[in-house]
This record gives structure tokens, C-alpha cells and sequence, in this order.
């Protein structure tokens, strides 16, 4: 279950990456200075490191840490 929520997830932000509605306007802005699109990949920036420390978290293949390991030390 976990899998198919993460490949959703991330077919999801593909699909958000290209912001086509951002593109012909700069306006309104956020905070008064930063155009939208450029606030809209700042947050979308943000949730993809999310979604990649998740998937790191979840499925990095530690066992390939723990043979490292066992060659480092030292005999």
C-alpha cells in the first residue's frame, strides 16, 4: 500500500511540474514581491524534498549499508 500511495504521490508532482497556468502572467504577487510561479516551484520544491526523504526513509536498501560496514572493518 505503501508503494502505490508513493507512485501516486509522485506522478502527481510530475504532473504539478508543469505549471502551464503560471506562465503568461507574474502577477498576483506573494508578499508584495515574488511572482507567482516562481513562489508556486518554491513550495513545489519544498514538497518534492518531502516526498524524496520519504522514500528514502522507507525503501533505501540497507542492507547494502550493512555489507559496507562489514568490509570496513577491519580483521
Amino acid at each position: 500500500m505503501k508503494k502505490l500511495l508513493l507512485s501516486l504521490a509522485i506522478i502527481a508532482l510530475v504532473v504539478l511540474h508543469q505549471d502551464f497556468w503560471n506562465w503568461r502572467s507574474a502577477r498576483p504577487f506573494i508578499l508584495g514581491f515574488l511572482p507567482i510561479g516562481l513562489f508556486y516551484h518554491a513550495c513545489y520544491t519544498l514538497s518534492i524534498s518531502v516526498l524524496m526523504w520519504i522514500m528514502i526513509r522507507h525503501f533505501w536498501p540497507s542492507h547494502l549499508e550493512e555489507e559496507i560496514e562489514m568490509e570496513d572493518t577491519p580483521d
